[in-house]
C-alpha cells in the first residue's frame, strides 16, 4: 500500500523538508539497521508532528521507537512542558536512539524505555493524551487493551501500518501472524463503540482513534 514512487516524490516536493538531523538519521538507519522501511520518514513524520500540534497533548506514549525518527518529530511538536515516553524492545538500537535524541536537544522531553512494551506499560503512571502504536503487529490488540484506560476521554490513539501493504484485504494472508494481528486489531477497533475512528491511506495506513 505504499505510494507509487512518482507520487511519493511529488509529495516530498510539496511539503516541508526534513532538517539535516532527520536526514542524517534516515541515512544512518538505511546504512546500519535492518528493515529501514520501518522508519517513519518525512511524510509520516510531518503528519505526526502536525497532529501533535493540533492535539497539543501534555503527554505522549509511543510503542515502538525503532531508531527514533517519529519520536523526535512528535517531541519537537509538543507544547512547552510536554513529555514523550517511547518504548523500544530492541536494546541494540538504544545507543543510536539516544545519540539522536541528544543531538536533537530533546533529552529532557523524550524518555526512552527499553524493554517489552507490555511490561513497561504495566508500570506507567498517569494518563496520556496521545498514544502512538507502532510495535509488533502481532501484539496490537494487547497494546490497545493495555493503553485504553491510560487515555482520558477525548484522548487519541494512533496506530501505524493498519493497511499492512494491502495484505489486510487478502484472506490468504491471514495465515501470516503479523497480518493476522493487524486484521484482528482493525476488526476490534471497527467494532469498538467507545471510540471514533478513521483510517488514512498514508504510507502503510494510519488509524486515528478518538476516545469518547
Amino acid at each position: 500500500m505504499y505510494l507509487p514512487l512518482e507520487i511519493e516524490n511529488y509529495l516530498l516536493d510539496h511539503i516541508d523538508p526534513p532538517d539535516d538531523l532527520l536526514i542524517r538519521l534516515e541515512r544512518e538507519t538505511n546504512l546500519k539497521v535492518m528493515n529501514p522501511r520501518m522508519l517513519s520518514g518525512p511524510i509520516q513524520g510531518g503528519l505526526l508532528a502536525m497532529l501533535v500540534k493540533m492535539i497539543a497533548p501534555a503527554t505522549v506514549l509511543e510503542i515502538g521507537t525503532y531508531t527514533g525518527y517519529s519520536a523526535i518529530c512528535m517531541a519537537r511538536a509538543l507544547p512547552v512542558g510536554g513529555k514523550l515516553i517511547t518504548i523500544e524492545r530492541d536494546d541494540e538500537l538504544e545507543s543510536l536512539i539516544r545519540k539522536y535524541i541528544s543531538w536533537a536537544g530533546l533529552e529532557a522531553v523524550i524518555d526512552l524505555r527499553i524493554g517489552r512494551a507490555q511490561s513497561v506499560i504495566a508500570r506507567l503512571k498517569g494518563f496520556f493524551n496521545l498514544v502512538f502504536i507502532d510495535g509488533d503487529k502481532r501484539e496490537y490488540v494487547e497494546y490497545y487493551n493495555r493503553v485504553f484506560n491510560l487515555v482520558p476521554s477525548g484522548g487519541w490513539i494512533l496506530a501505524d501500518n493498519t493497511l499492512w501493504d494491502g495484505k489486510v484485504t487478502d484472506p490468504r494472508s491471514a495465515s501470516d501472524h503479523q497480518t493476522a494481528g493487524v486484521m484482528k486489531f482493525n476488526d476490534m477497533v471497527a467494532a469498538d463503540a467507545r471510540v471514533e475512528k478513521v483510517i488514512l491511506p498514508v504510507r502503510d495506513g494510519l488509524t486515528i482513534i478518538r476516545k469518547k
